[in-house]
Formats: C-alpha cells, sequence, structure tokens
C-alpha cells in the first residue's frame, strides 16, 4: 500500500482523553499514517502508568517539566529535551515530576496505543481506577501490566 504524506494541524485534533490521571492528545493515529502513532501527553505530578509491557516500540520525548522513567528496572529522572526510546516487549512505567510534564509519544508500527487510550478513557472513571477493570481493558489493547 502506497502511503501519502500527511499533515495535521491543531485545529484537526480531538479533544484530550483522560487515561487515568494523563491527558493524552492523539495527534496522529495508524489510521492517518499507515505506521506509527503520535500523541502528545501531559500529566500532574505523581501521575502516570504502573509498571507494563507491550508489543510495540514506543519513544518519548521529555518537552516540559521532567518524568521519571523506569525501564527494566533502572529509575532515571527525564528532563526536556531527554528522548527515552522502549523496545516493544519491555517492562517500563513512568511518573510524571513535581511540577508535572509535558511530552511527546511516537510509538512503533502495529501499535495499538491510542486505540487502548480511547478504550481507556470510554471505559475508566476519573479517580482511582478498579484495578481488575483497568487490567481488562488494558489486555484487549496489547498491553500487560506488571504489578
Amino acid at each position: 500500500m502506497k502511503r501519502h504524506s500527511t499533515i495535521v494541524k491543531p485545529s484537526d485534533y480531538e479533544s484530550a482523553l483522560s487515561v487515568v490521571g494523563t491527558d493524552v492528545t492523539v495527534l496522529a493515529a495508524k489510521q492517518v499514517t499507515q505506521g506509527q502513532e503520535f500523541t502528545f501527553q501531559r500529566g500532574e505530578s505523581g501521575m502516570g502508568p504502573p509498571p507494563h509491557s507491550h508489543d510495540w516500540d514506543e519513544a518519548f520525548f521529555v518537552l516540559k517539566g521532567s518524568v521519571d522513567f523506569t525501564c527494566e528496572g533502572k529509575l532515571e529522572t527525564c528532563l526536556p529535551g531527554t528522548l527515552v526510546f522502549v523496545p516493544g516487549g519491555t517492562v517500563h512505567a513512568f511518573h510524571y515530576g513535581p511540577d508535572g510534564g509535558e511530552m511527546l509519544e511516537v510509538t512503533g508500527a502495529g501499535s495499538k496505543a491510542t486505540q487502548m487510550f480511547a478504550a481507556v478513557d470510554r471505559e475508566i472513571p476519573p479517580g482511582p481506577p478498579d484495578v481488575e477493570t483497568i487490567t481488562e481493558v488494558l489486555g484487549r489493547n496489547g498491553v500487560t501490566l506488571h504489578l
């Protein structure tokens, strides 16, 4: 299938999704790019996903604030300008630093990230999530929790 160049403007974005304490704006899903997915993520201090893994590669570029990433058991505080690459299958987690943070996320081919974010936004109410429910929603979308 021939892929085409794509330009997505801010007026094209839908409202941010609420994903367990992180606001996720889908910049371009794989239906648009025919491959990678792009999101802008913003979170308050202490928010972020627990240890998890999925089959697709993922990269994060920290834009503002700080983000504490744990990859393969190693914790690293990442400041603006830091790129974090997470190969598919790697157990990882992150939490936004004391002043919150903002990041660009890019996923590799085969990603189900934007589909998973939409499902969490639709099916998980605000507040502390029920572990059984979030585990089931994530599992249906290719994500395994490692609690």
